[in-house]
């Protein structure tokens, strides 16, 4: 219930937000206008922000014929969780991470790159998928795939609004430092949105998935190991698309600046020290 309020409460300020633009764009037509692409937007980011997320990373679907130890893995840890078989996708890229997205876990996907299954081990592979799965069933999917499609939008929006935000009667830009500041503030105010996901759920996850994989010790040295390949090895789609990074088990991005702002994950070095508390707990 917690996580569907959050998300109502992201749709409505996303569509606040639009209007605010809109208006600044145009007036009242503009306003209106752009209200009308938030509810659209909402729309298509509730019923397709999975489908929409998984292509722009070319995610390819995988079965038990065309990735048998993997999609078997999934499948193995989806019946621990109680959870519903998810769909399996794999990305061509060298970058270890991964991902989970759908809007409820009766449609969820969960997505790894090529990468990560050549860096892990079979049994730190078991944990990062667990970790994934955990995500699902505590219903975080939804609004973080939800937030990444509408900040591209808001950013989509706000270069709209410095391309056309008026002109004058002599054709120059009616307010070229208000369309500016547009350009710069939305894209800014969608990732304080964005950034409304609390750090904690990835630490929720991390111990939820601990527990359907039974091996913490396993996602800590995972962890551990994706941080130091990170460092050196981009992904370079979500380098062209920062506002995905918070849906991935480790930041993926590469620099500070306006990047930093979309940095939703706790520090590595805690989370593996509580995986590690926690595996000499059931020792």
């Amino acid at each position: 219930m917690f996580n569907w309020m959050k998300t109502a409460m992201l749709m409505a300020a996303i569509t606040a937000l639009f209007g605010v633009v809109g208006a600044a764009m145009g007036g009242k037509a503009g306003m209106l206008a752009a209200l009308g692409f938030a509810v659209v937007s909402n729309f298509f980011a509730y019923w397709f922000s999975d489908k929409m997320v998984l292509k722009m990373y070319n995610a390819q679907e995988v079965d038990e014929t065309t990735a048998p130890q993997f999609y078997n893995m999934v499948r193995e840890l989806a019946g621990k969780a109680g959870l519903p078989m998810p769909r399996v996708y794999l990305i061509q890229e060298d970058a270890p991470n991964a991902f989970a997205t759908g809007r409820n876990p009766e449609n969820a996907a969960v997505a790894a790159t090529t990468g990560i299954l050549r860096v892990l081990s079979a049994r730190e592979l078991r944990g990062v998928m667990a970790h994934e799965l955990a995500h699902v069933k505590n219903r975080d999917i939804l609004i973080s795939t939800i937030s990444a499609t509408m900040a591209g939008a808001i950013s989509a929006l706000a270069n709209f609004a410095m391309l056309f935000g008026g002109r004058d009667s002599e054709g120059r830009p009616a307010n070229p430092i208000s369309g500016l500041l547009l350009a710069i503030l939305a894209p800014i105010a969608g990732m304080v949105i964005q950034m409304a996901i609390s750090r904690a759920r990835e630490f929720e996850a991390d111990r939820h998935g601990a527990q359907i994989s039974g091996d913490p010790a396993a996602l800590a040295s995972a962890l551990d190991k994706i941080h130091r390949f990170a460092q050196g090895l981009p992904l370079e789609t979500t380098e062209r698309h920062p506002e995905t990074a918070q849906m991935m088990i480790m930041n993926p991005l590469s620099g500070g600046g306006l990047r930093g702002l979309f940095s939703t994950h706790p520090a590595t070095e805690e989370r593996v020290a509580r995986l590690m508390a926690m595996a000499g707990r059931s020792a």
